[in-house]
């Protein structure tokens, strides 16, 4: 059987954190995972390397933009599949990033935990020896970036985080669970149809997101645009509705040539143009809103970026927001 080579980058979060004595979860200096006893398929081996060793908080897209380089690279030194270590928090994003922008067919895997390396239950090592087994696996090529812990294997585009403490965290409400690890088998339930992919070399953009709620006014989207922002991403009622104050404020930033990108604040469900009267998704859309119909907000807002990026505008920029 031929080896199998696994890249392993370390970023830290919980999964390289330990609990003090007072209970509290604080960085380490040297990453856990590095002298941890791991099982691994016997024709595999690891190149690990830390490439950050910070809280998923502290990760922005300077980061991603640093491992999506790396990653591109390493498509081309003979890997059969790569490991990225995460903290939870933002795993999501740091995951949809790189399935939006890197069109490579090996495996990806991102892994995390939800309890430190010293605390009781902690998950983190089982949740990193099964990311192994799942990039190492053939079935695994192709599918773009995943998610797997607590055994299950998730899509990078429809993955959320979706409990504070639990370690059975990540869900995805649209898709369900697209893999599922067994301690023999790792079984795959579904395909999906292929990710639209675009490159990414500037991630400096000025994206807020923004949470909708019941008698929203327009004055905040009105600042909002008085200030240096390349578009907003507004988590809307239901479908993708606002107040009829808040869709005064829309307008104006569209007058400002803002790009304001619809999602739902609801967990579950598409976002769509639905009602037709003054805040209504149909007239959101017809103002020129764009609806990013199956993603949450911090997802949209990294689309946005790279959509940007890629000098999108107009049509193009609506049809890319709006695809799967």
């Amino acid at each position: 059987m031929a080896n199998k080579k696994i890249l392993v980058l370390h970023t830290g979060g919980t999964i390289a954190m330990h609990q003090d004595g007072d209970g509290d979860v604080e960085t380490s200096e040297e990453n856990p995972l590095i002298q941890a006893i791991i099982k691994i398929p016997q024709n595999v081996t690891l190149q690990v390397e830390n490439i950050f060793n910070l809280p998923s908080e502290h990760i922005g897209p300077k980061h991603m933009l640093v491992l999506y380089q790396r990653l591109l690279k390493a498509n081309s030194e003979g890997f059969a599949g790569i490991v990225v270590t995460h903290g939870t928090d933002t795993l999501e994003e740091t995951a949809f990033f790189l399935d939006s922008t890197l069109d490579i067919e090996l495996p990806i895997v991102l892994t995390g935990a939800m309890r430190s390396a010293n605390e009781l239950g902690s998950d983190g090592l089982y949740n990193y020896e099964s990311a192994i087994r799942v990039a190492s696996d053939e079935q695994s090529s192709g599918r773009g970036v995943l998610v797997v812990l607590n055994d299950e294997i998730h899509a990078a585009r429809f993955v959320t985080k979706t409990h504070t403490t639990n370690i059975a965290t990540f869900g995805s409400p649209i898709s369900g669970v697209m893999g599922i690890l067994t301690k023999r088998q790792i079984i795959y339930l579904y395909n999906l149809p292929k990710r639209h992919v675009l490159p990414i070399h500037n991630v400096n953009r000025n994206i807020p997101v923004l949470k909708a709620y019941a008698g929203m006014d327009g004055q905040l989207l009105e600042l909002l645009a008085a200030t240096n922002i390349d578009g907003i991403i507004i988590e809307a009622l239901g479908a993708g509705n606002l107040s009829r104050e808040a869709a005064t404020g829309v307008s104006y930033l569209l007058s400002r040539q803002i790009p304001v990108v619809i999602v739902s604040r609801s967990f579950n469900g598409v976002a769509e143009p639905v009602y037709d009267y003054l805040g209504g998704g149909v007239q959101l859309e017809r103002a020129g809103a764009i609806f990013a119909t199956s993603i949450n907000g911090q997802k949209a807002r990294l689309k946005l970026l790279i959509g940007l990026d890629n000098h999108l505008i107009d049509e193009r920029l609506r049809k890319y927001l709006q695809t799967f």
